[in-house]
Formats: C-alpha cells, sequence, structure tokens
C-alpha cells in the first residue's frame, strides 16, 4: 500500500535550531532516505522552494484567479514530501515518526488512492504501463 508522507515545518522553529542542527537533520534525512530505497520502502521524494514562491490557482464563478504565496494562513506549511509502499497504516506512521521534521513541524500521512480503480469505476481507459 502505498502512502504519501506530507512534511510541514515550522520556519520560526527552524531558525531557532542551534547552528548546525538543520544540516545535521538533513544528512540524517538522506542516509535515511538512502536506506529506504535500498529496501524498496521510498518511492520517491523531493523538497519543495519556500511556500513564499507558490502560486494558488482557482476557478470561481468563470473566474480564474491566481494568488502568490501559500493556500493557507498557517504557521506550519508544506516543505516537501516522501512517497512511501508500507503495509499499513502503522508501519506508515511509525516510518514518519522516524522523521526528524516531527520537532519542527509535522509528518501528515495519507494513503494514496489506486486511480486505476477509481478510472475502472467511472468508465474512464485504464492506461497499459
Amino acid at each position: 500500500m502505498q502512502f504519501l508522507l506530507l512534511i510541514y515545518t515550522d520556519d520560526e522553529m527552524l531558525e531557532a535550531l542551534p547552528d548546525g542542527e538543520f544540516d545535521a537533520r538533513m544528512n540524517h534525512c538522506f542516509r535515511n532516505a538512502d536506506e529506504m530505497r535500498e529496501q524498496g520502502t521510498l518511492i520517491d521524494s523531493q523538497q519543495l522552494e519556500a511556500a513564499s514562491s507558490a502560486r494558488s490557482v482557482r476557478f470561481r464563478n468563470g473566474k480564474l484567479s491566481v494568488v502568490d504565496g501559500p493556500f493557507a494562513e498557517t504557521k506550519e506549511l508544506l516543505g516537501g514530501f516522501n512517497l512511501i509502499e508500507a503495509a499499513d497504516y502503522e508501519e506508515a506512521v511509525r516510518i514518519a515518526a522516524s522523521f526528524p521534521w516531527t520537532q519542527t513541524g509535522c509528518v501528515e500521512v495519507r494513503a494514496v488512492r489506486d486511480m486505476d480503480a477509481v478510472r475502472r469505476r467511472v468508465g474512464a481507459v485504464v492506461p497499459a504501463r
């Protein structure tokens, strides 16, 4: 079963870390990611650019709206993600709990929906892979 681990961080808490601590945490994450890839647990991961560089796009009442910055006013902003393979929610939560970013934000664990099953349900073609 696939899970998306959404990494949210609080920039104020990150900036308050002692010198070198952020780099140490990132180094830990890279070592952990390499190990998870070797085990077949980590499918993909990416770090996002600052939320201040984001654009929120909406179409309402016939009008397109593009707004600079993050979607919501919040202290914790989406900073990256990890797409993992885990047996169940318990294993996915255990993996998420090992990330140091739980100390300066949170890691949201979301199951990935089987889009081929959705395609079949709505009568759309399932592409050959």
